[in-house]
This record gives structure tokens, C-alpha cells and sequence, in this order.
């Protein structure tokens, strides 16, 4: 049986309990959180595993050495003393990422071209050919984290950042990732047991994230490359049996995916990211306008929404958060109400006082996702204007 190695998962700022949480119930050991990072211990099968399974994870690195460094010899001669030709042949294509805090470095492009420097001289000194670079799109990505005098040298197993699914072949103007909206849907409690509403569906990303959390579906299986499938050892075979053992894990689902969106072109959108992912069946679109709308289900409903920030879109934010507030409070009773905004001023325009009001970033935007519970009957007046 193979030994399992260390590996770290990258995430968001905040997701990391979400990450952990994923990675046990994965079969991960050894998990532990870091900041924007849960470190944790597999073997190459989980390797392949938690990068089709994981929904709140950018990038599953696998670390292969670490060192002191305190200068440029140094940091030149530990990468060249490692056996590239280990992972990946000449005829490959490779790039570094660095990511530092530093006070022997202060840049990282720098770090990045000394690095790059050492495995082409390792490969002219072993193989008496060299790999090319491609900083775009290469087959084999190396991680540099360095971190005062620590350096961690891995292998990116994932290549781009998994929070590219694959699904999403058409885009607004500020779509919202991947892996933000499966992670806010997970801190939301959503789990596919009640009705789901995204009354500002965009390109559809809420949605087609909700229904797969609800069907059980891995989170990348419309992923067409992964790095991992470029290294030395790449066993198809057993790629090809987790994901099929993932597939048979997925279950069904008896409740509706609603979206609702004005634009024409919204919605166009997001039909065809729907479609892309296969979804059609579970997920229903909508021209509305969200401030036109009731409630459209008689039993529980779940909402989660990103309504525009006035960042990029020219509204009228405070007029547009107050018309949010009454139009929850008017037409949708039994609605657990989520939505995340930067706009914390506007915010308080909704004129409901939010019942979980968490920290977190939208992109570089510090932003809040918060939960308006809306109930049936007398409960209303639960709700005091802020």
C-alpha cells in the first residue's frame, strides 16, 4: 500500500473550517488549519480525489522539500539539488509561482527566475536538454512559499485554480467565483433539504453550486485538465475509478433551484452555464425583476444572493438595498434570506436587522454575508427597523 505525504489545500479567507470539514469527510488525516490553508495527509489516490471533490478549495499543493534560505546561492542550490526529472521530462513545460514574505527576497518574480534558472541547469546537467517555460498555461506548476527564512518548494496538483470548474462558459459583469459561492453556501447551511432561490442570478453561479452541494456531485467533475495528469506516474486507471466512485456517491434531490434575473442577458447566460453542467433537470431560470416577485414555493425557502455593490454597476445603492428589505419583508415569509455585499452603508438601508452577519471578501472587497430570517405570521414583528 502506498504511504500517505503531506499535501496543503489553498482556500479563502474564512472557508478554512469549511475546507477541514470537507478533507475529514474526504478521509483526509492529519487535518489541520492554517491561514487560507488546511494542510492534511493522503496518498496519490486522495491526491486525485480532493481535486475533483473539493468545493472550497483553490489549489492542492504537494510539497516535495523544505529548506532555510538566506540568500540567492542558497535558494538557487537547494532547488537545483532536487531530482527534477522525478516529476516531469524535458519535453514538458513548467512555470513557478512564488508566494512570499520575506525580508532576504522582495520580489517574487525575482525568486521565481532564480528558481526557473536552477531546474533548466539540473535537467542541461542530467539529460543535456532543457524544458521550456510557460508562465500561461504550463504542464507542470511549482509552488515557492517563502516565508521569513522557510522555504517549501511543491508541486501544484491542481495547475489553474480549481475555482475554474469548467461549467462556466458565459459571464456578467461581476460574476462571483467559484469557489466563494460554494463556500458561502455551505456557511449558509444549505444542504438540499428545502426550495432555493437566487433572485439575482447573474450567470448562474449560485445556482448551479447549489444544486450541486444538493445532488452530491463533485465539485469539478466538468474539468477537462488537472496538472497532476502531466506528472511521471500519472495512474489513469486509478483517476478514472475515484471519479467514477465519486459519480456513484451523488443523490437525488426532491426540491426546486430557482433563478430569477431582469436582464435577458443574464439569463442567457446562465441557462447555457446551466446546460454546460449538465443541471437543466434541477435548476429553473426566470426573467423577473426580484422587486415585482412573491415568494414562488409555499414551503421553506432558502436564498442566497449577490446583489450589486454599486462598485461596478451605476446604482442608486441605498435606494436599491431599501427596495431589497421591503420586498423580502412584503413577499417572502418563511425565507431564510442570505446575501453578501461590500456595501456596508447601504447595507443598513435593508431596513431588517440581519440575524448572522459574517466577515468576508468578495475579490479584494472586505464584504458581509448576512441572514435575514423572514417568518410566517405574528413572527414578523420580530424584526425592528436598524
Amino acid at each position: 500500500m502506498e504511504r500517505n505525504f503531506k499535501m496543503l489545500a489553498k482556500t479563502l479567507y474564512g472557508f478554512e473550517p469549511l475546507l477541514a470539514k470537507e478533507l475529514r469527510n474526504l478521509g483526509a488525516s492529519s487535518v489541520r488549519e492554517g491561514v487560507r490553508n488546511v494542510t492534511f495527509e493522503g496518498d496519490t489516490g486522495f491526491m486525485y480525489k480532493a481535486n475533483v471533490s473539493l468545493r472550497t478549495a483553490l489549489k492542492v499543493l504537494k510539497p516535495i522539500k523544505s529548506f532555510k534560505v538566506f540568500n540567492e546561492k542558497q535558494l538557487y542550490r537547494h532547488i537545483y539539488e532536487i531530482d527534477w526529472t522525478e516529476y516531469f521530462d524535458a519535453n514538458n513545460t513548467f512555470a513557478f509561482d512564488t508566494t512570499m514574505n520575506s525580508e532576504v527576497f522582495n520580489n517574487s518574480l525575482f525568486v521565481s527566475q532564480r528558481a526557473k534558472d536552477a531546474v533548466v541547469d539540473k535537467f542541461r546537467a542530467v539529460e543535456r536538454k532543457r524544458p521550456s517555460v510557460n508562465t500561461s498555461n504550463p504542464d507542470v506548476r511549482i509552488n515557492i512559499h517563502l516565508f521569513n527564512n522557510d522555504c517549501t518548494v511543491s508541486l501544484d496538483s491542481s495547475g489553474s485554480s480549481l475555482h475554474q470548474r469548467g461549467y462556466r462558459i458565459a459571464t456578467n459583469i461581476a460574476p462571483i467565483n467559484e469557489v466563494l459561492a460554494a463556500g458561502l453556501l455551505l456557511q449558509s447551511g444549505w444542504d438540499g433539504r428545502s426550495d432555493f432561490l437566487d433572485p439575482m442570478c447573474g450567470s448562474g453561479t449560485f445556482l448551479v453550486e447549489a444544486a450541486m452541494i444538493a445532488c452530491n456531485i463533485p465539485a469539478n467533475i466538468n474539468r477537462q485538465t488537472y496538472a497532476f495528469q502531466q506528472w511521471k506516474g500519472f495512474d489513469s486507471e486509478l483517476f478514472e475509478k475515484i471519479v467514477n466512485s465519486r459519480l456513484n456517491q451523488t443523490r437525488d434531490f426532491h426540491h426546486k433551484i430557482i433563478g430569477f434575473d431582469k436582464a435577458p442577458s443574464a439569463v442567457r447566460k446562465a441557462q447555457e452555464n446551466i446546460d454546460n453542467a449538465n443541471l437543466s433537470d434541477y435548476i429553473t431560470i426566470e426573467r423577473k425583476d426580484f422587486f415585482r416577485t412573491e415568494k414562488p414555493v409555499d414551503t421553506m425557502l432558502h436564498m442566497v444572493f449577490n446583489p450589486p455593490y454599486g462598485e461596478r454597476l451605476n446604482i442608486d445603492a441605498e435606494e436599491f438595498y431599501a427596495k431589497i428589505g421591503d420586498t423580502l419583508k412584503n413577499g417572502y415569509p418563511g425565507t431564510n434570506a442570505w446575501m453578501i455585499t461590500s456595501n456596508l452603508r447601504a447595507l443598513k438601508n435593508v431596513g431588517l436587522r440581519p440575524s448572522r452577519k459574517i466577515k468576508t471578501f468578495n475579490g479584494k472587497l472586505e464584504s458581509r454575508l448576512v441572514l435575514y430570517e423572514m417568518y410566517e405570521g405574528s413572527k414578523k414583528n420580530k424584526f425592528k427597523s436598524v
